[in-house]
């Protein structure tokens, strides 16, 4: 049986909660691997939406199980109102693990972190201010605190004096902001002993005895390809690996057992946050896929930037992560549109450039050039296989195929679980 991982293939809230509640009821764990509660998902269950930022998606599905793994930063006062949450509206939680070498996020990572920010004015990255960027900071630097932590009070307390000794001096002398106690970081983190206990284990050794088992085990990545640090438009970026190698790192789990990886797509394109992005649209073709898209950040409340297709970050996505299949997400919003402009290269300096750059100043500089394909006008969101969508919603989806390398296997038609076209099984 297979392990998969499924990802976002641009700048993130492409539908991937969807495209995880999706499998949830073949997949016998869902695991995030990457990010903290600066990722969100929505998911729809009938009439009911699901707005999840830390959790996996797959805790929705009654027989799967959760896994929060080590490459994620955990905020515990995030990760229990989400619980508690989900909790009063009769959904069981109880099956949560999580990785005892997870990163914790403090309450002076999120000082740190909207400080920074506000300092850096008009060359700020447009972080999420929730502390994610210098929690993973500490853990590159070796004075982060890990869930594992939290248990052994004298462990605990040697770690926050140490990364308080610098963090402080910072915050006073170069923020002028008060520094931070201690013994009040000690006492919160150590509240939470208690009630994130039931739910710690070892994830790593877990999910690969699950795979040897025959289990089937999703990879869930929060954000997108063009976020992650190595891969994304640096700087960008978010302060992790969304890309398909980051599902070993964050798990423990290696290569070799990934089956399968799926890109999700939007129909179109969308960023929150700043830098490059060669396809936006700032006029009224942007504000109606925005509105119609309902394109606004799950977490953060941002209205997300829109623009038409981008071939070339399609390309890309599926060549850094070996993509084996595309979710194609949002084909209903399109609907209504005459004719549609897709992106299938970029003029730098007068040249056509079929790839990437890897500059991030030919990036920014960086212009689209569009073919542009027959629109529809008729209702897709009833459409329960291929054939039934109209004629130029099928050649629509069959260019960006034939644009973006890898097959496209799902199709989304409409924000309901039950909206989806399924072309080839993922399992």
């Amino acid at each position: 049986m297979p392990a998969l991982v499924l990802l976002g293939a641009q700048w993130g809230d492409e539908g991937k909660g969807k495209a995880t509640d999706l499998l949830g009821g073949s997949v016998d764990y869902v695991v995030r691997y990457q990010g903290g509660n600066n990722a969100g998902h929505t998911v729809v269950v009938g009439d009911q939406k699901y707005a999840l930022h830390l959790l996996p998606s797959g805790i929705l599905s009654p027989g799967c199980t959760p896994v929060i793994g080590n490459g994620v930063v955990v905020d515990p006062a995030v990760l229990l109102s989400e619980l508690s949450g989900l909790n009063a509206r009769g959904i069981d939680t109880s099956k949560l693990l999580i990785s005892g070498n997870a990163h914790l996020i403090t309450p002076y990572h999120t000082t740190l972190d909207k400080v920074t920010e506000r300092f850096l004015g008009k060359r700020k990255i447009g972080t999420t201010g929730r502390g994610i960027g210098p929690a993973y900071a500490d853990k590159i630097n070796r004075v982060g605190i890990r869930v594992q932590d939290i248990f052994d009070e004298s462990i605990l307390r040697q770690k926050v004096e140490a990364a308080l000794d610098f963090k402080n001096q910072v915050l006073a002398k170069l923020y002028n902001r008060r520094a931070i106690a201690v013994e009040q970081v000690v006492e919160e983190l150590l509240g939470y002993a208690d009630q994130l206990s039931g739910f710690v284990a070892d994830t790593t050794l877990l999910l690969n005895n699950a795979i040897d088992d025959g289990k089937v085990v999703l990879f869930e990545g929060g954000q997108g390809t063009l976020l992650d640090v190595d891969h994304g438009t640096y700087p960008f970026v978010t302060s992790s690996n969304p890309t398909a190698g980051g599902a070993c790192t964050g798990t423990g789990v290696g290569p070799t057992k990934i089956n399968r990886v799926i890109g999700i797509l939007k129909a179109y394109t969308t960023r929150v946050g700043a830098g490059p992005f060669p396809t936006e649209l700032l006029d009224e073709d942007g504000d109606k896929l925005r509105t119609i898209g309902g394109e606004r950040g799950v977490t953060t409340g941002r209205d997300r930037r829109c623009g038409w297709f981008d071939a070339v970050i399609a390309r890309y996505a599926t060549r850094v992560n070996g993509l084996t299949d595309f979710f194609l997400t949002k084909l209903d919003v399109l609907t209504g549109w005459e004719r549609i402009p897709v992106c299938v290269a970029y003029e730098i300096d007068g040249k056509r450039v079929d790839e990437l750059p890897y500059s991030q100043t030919d990036f920014h500089h960086a212009k689209p050039i569009y073919e542009t394909l027959p629109g529809w006008s008729e209702d897709i969101t009833q459409a329960k296989s291929f054939d039934q969508l109209p004629k130029n919603a099928q050649k629509y989806v069959s260019a960006l195929e034939e644009m973006s390398g890898a097959p496209i296997s799902a199709i989304g038609v409409g924000p309901g679980r039950d909206e989806t076209i399924q072309i080839n099984s993922f399992l």
